[in-house]
């Protein structure tokens, strides 16, 4: 027996057909119309059943009668909140008349992800959306695979990427080529990077390698360092040849900083030291230091490391005058605090884009969206387009054209990986960001 309840229960499992209980009576839901719209002219009309991509079935599921589609997500435990979000913005993407109906399962479920695939693929479900986090996916897509049922995985980690299981997070390697390819089209040619040593970084890394390798330009210096702030001293120091930079003969006056907000603590974990008063000192004779052997360098830090790797920058002589800087999406949080780097840039869908969307879902749920959810809203849409036009195929997911979500233009590719129309902004002086290069409306079809 399958329980119902209200699309805004954090403890929903099943199948979901019927209007959601939180929509007045009346309510509109022209974005969740317009999505299954928007995503069934991106995709040209009804995909037959193809010969398979990659070693995935052309046809998906095909013996089985139901068009469900699979719901996988933590409803309950210390990821239920964004769960709960999640599911309702699925919910929000399948609301109007003829779209398929959702078979949620909950992650944290007794038997856990592995149970919760087991009983999607029991049910017969067309598609299978998420489950949320890495661990998670690697646990899920094995069944799913085994039983021909195609997964879009919540994850940003593009390591569980493979053809039939696709990894729709904004991935590090997705933020990296996009940025590489817009400081290559101002004429920078060769490349750097200086990251933590964790899995930010060294996905960053990967991608930066990967990039330049695709581009065809020359292997990128990459140095990681830990949190302790001698090993960003003395490896910036290294990454920036400054030793042999600077000149031996006259000492150098760093350059000078402009006003704006302070960088030192991005993501408040302490107050910042009140300035000590001093009498201005005597001018120093200014001598010129080369520019470091890069021209574009990308960092991945945040937080108290950043404030670190900033000062070092500065002692570096590294700077938007000769380098080109960039870093990660997770900047866009705290950009207002950044006015140190200005100049530099990070990749990142554009807000402007889900404009329509945000209104829709806070007048359903009384609360505006988080960036997870759009995720699963795109996912959702998606299916719902796919299964609409006569069933979920490896042709019609991976169609060259892709498909316009909630963040912009994305393409499935067959080996699991997606491209994204990302948008370029760089900080400005007195801290946030700018668009300076935005998202393209067409999609590379090489992998990210």
């Amino acid at each position: 027996m399958v329980s119902r309840t209200s699309a805004s229960s954090v403890a929903f499992v099943g199948t979901y057909s019927g209007p959601m209980a939180r929509l007045r009576k009346g309510a509109r839901i022209s974005v969740a119309a317009g999505a299954l719209a928007t995503l069934a002219a991106c995709a040209g009309g009804n995909t037959p059943p193809g010969p398979g991509v990659n070693g995935v079935p052309g046809s998906i599921n095909s013996a089985n009668a139901s068009h469900d589609v699979g719901l996988i997500l933590p409803l309950t435990g210390r990821n239920a909140v964004i769960g709960a979000r999640m599911r309702d913005a699925a919910v929000l993407a399948l609301s109007s008349h003829g779209s398929p109906k959702l078979d949620i399962h909950d992650s944290n479920g007794p038997g856990g992800s592995l149970q919760a695939v087991n009983d999607a693929v029991a049910h017969g479900d067309a598609i299978l959306l998420g489950p949320l986090t890495a661990t998670d996916t690697a646990m899920v897509s094995p069944v799913a695979l085994n039983a021909g049922l195609p997964e879009l995985a919540f994850t940003s980690d593009s390591g569980n990427a493979r053809p039939g299981v696709w990894v729709l997070g904004l991935t590090p390697e997705q933020q990296v080529r996009r940025m590489i390819d817009a400081a290559r089209a101002t004429g920078r040619k060769t490349f750097a990077a200086f990251l933590p040593d964790n899995a930010l970084g060294h996905a960053t890394g990967d991608g930066l390698v990967r990039a330049c390798q695709d581009a065809g330009l020359a292997v990128p210096q990459i140095v990681y360092h830990s949190a302790d702030p001698q090993s960003i001293v003395s490896g910036l120091k290294t990454l920036s040849a400054i030793d042999t930079r600077m000149p031996a003969t006259a000492p150098v006056v760093a350059p000078p900083v402009a006003d704006g907000p302070s960088a030192i603590d991005p993501v408040a974990e302490a107050p910042p030291a009140a300035p000590v008063s001093a009498a201005p000192a005597a001018p120093a004779p200014a001598v010129a230091v080369p520019p470091p052997p890069f021209d574009g360098l990308v960092l991945a830090d945040t937080g108290l490391a950043l404030a670190q790797v900033i000062a070092e920058l500065k002692a570096d002589h590294i700077d938007a005058s000769n380098v080109q800087i960039m870093g990660p999406a997770l900047w866009k949080a705290f950009d207002g605090k950044l006015g140190a780097l200005h100049g530099a840039w990070y990749a990142a869908p554009d807000a402007r884009d889900r404009n329509g969307y945000v209104a829709q879902y806070r007048a359903v749920y009384h609360q505006p969206p988080s960036p997870v959810t759009d995720l699963s809203y795109d996912a959702a849409a998606l299916s719902g387009a796919l299964i609409k036009q006569g069933g979920v195929t490896a042709q019609g997911l991976t169609r060259a054209d892709g498909f316009m979500g909630v963040d912009g233009l994305f393409r499935l590719l067959p080996d699991g990986h997606v491209t994204r129309a990302l948008a370029i902004f760089q900080i400005q002086p007195g801290g946030g960001a700018r668009i300076v290069v935005p998202a393209s409306r067409e999609i590379a079809v090489r992998p990210s």
